[in-house]
């Protein structure tokens, strides 16, 4: 069992970097599939409820319990913020796109988590090369959402979804970096959905509360995928390698995703795969490839020296000079 001090070997962060990467590339679809029938918010409060149900049964069987310290309680908050509300956007946009464009539009987060990293931890300045990586990565977005027209206009409403929930992803990602809890992986999920799973009940209570006439099998199948495997293990995998791994390294899975997502929708639903789509996904592609190639022979700065230059909050309790893997 993982505790806070464990320091992963490099192969047991590989395996779990993959993992997201398979999770992440067939999520889309089955957040698409849990809400034809019973509706989005339905499917995702199942999903989370059924994910919240498994959590807590691990920490039954491992005996674990959950901090309630001061920066423990704000990375619960944190964690709980990227899993409401990035997960309800990404829901709510499902029902107007393809579910691989959902894949595409996320491949601007490690841009985005770029960016608020340079100016939040303090991490090294962009670089020209880096700007210019922003200016493919907004071409392509224009080209998905030019490419959208031909789906009407709550298609462009779905990519803005995505686009909202990709932003809160790179907000949180780098607000749990900011906050280094230390805690260990299955306290910080557990944490994160005992917040959020009261805030999607309450949201389903609202603005649908009735229980679905009709879960077709498809929908059935992909609500208990989501719930046991994408959000029990792949959540728990995402914030382990997280937590070991700097926020902008993390959000580069995204880089491989997209093609795959599109091509699980094209193979599996039949979803079309166009040429100005693949125009727009070659061009965030190309962003992110230019992004990670100037950023990489820059040295960012050390964990330690990060935690020098934060300001007042949060407050530091002592001195630890350990720092995440590179």
């Amino acid at each position: 069992m993982e505790t806070a001090s464990t320091t992963p070997s490099r192969p047991h962060l590989t395996a779990a970097y993959l993992s997201v990467i398979l999770l992440w590339s067939t999520t889309p679809l089955a957040i698409k599939w849990s809400g034809q029938g019973p509706g989005y918010l339905f499917g995702v409060t199942a999903r989370m409820g059924i994910g919240f149900l498994c959590v807590l049964l691990a920490a039954l069987v491992l005996r674990h319990r959950l901090p309630a310290h001061r920066k423990a309680l704000w990375a619960y908050a944190a964690g709980a913020t990227q899993i409401y509300g990035a997960m309800l956007a990404t829901y709510w946009s499902s029902q107007f796109i393809p579910s691989g464009w959902i894949s595409v539009v996320f491949g601007l987060t490690p841009l985005l988590t770029a960016l608020m990293a340079a100016l939040w931890l303090k991490d090294h300045g962009l670089t020209p090369g880096q700007l210019l990586a922003y200016g493919l990565g907004l071409g392509g977005l224009a080209v998905m959402f030019d490419s959208a027209l031909a789906f009407g206009p709550e298609a462009e409403l779905g990519i803005g979804g995505v686009l909202l929930a990709s932003f809160l992803q790179a907000l949180c990602s780098v607000w749990l970096k900011r906050i280094d809890a230390r805690i260990p992986t299955l306290s910080l999920l557990g944490g994160s959905l005992a917040l959020a799973v009261p805030a999607y009940l309450l949201t389903w209570a609202l603005a649908d509360g009735r229980w679905p006439e009709a879960l077709p099998w498809p929908s059935l199948l992909a609500i208990l995928y989501l719930g046991t495997v994408a959000t029990t293990i792949g959540f728990a995998l995402y914030f382990y390698i997280l937590k070991h791994l700097p926020a902008t390294r993390v959000a580069l899975i995204t880089l491989m995703t997209p093609v795959l997502s599109l091509w699980v929708g094209h193979a599996i639903d039949g979803e079309p795969v166009g040429w100005r789509v693949m125009q727009g996904t070659g061009l965030i592609l190309c962003a992110l490839l230019l992004h990670e190639a100037t950023g990489r022979g820059r040295k960012a700065p050390s964990p330690a020296s990060a935690r020098i230059q934060r300001r007042k909050w949060p407050k530091k309790r002592g001195r630890n000079s350990r720092g995440s893997a590179p």
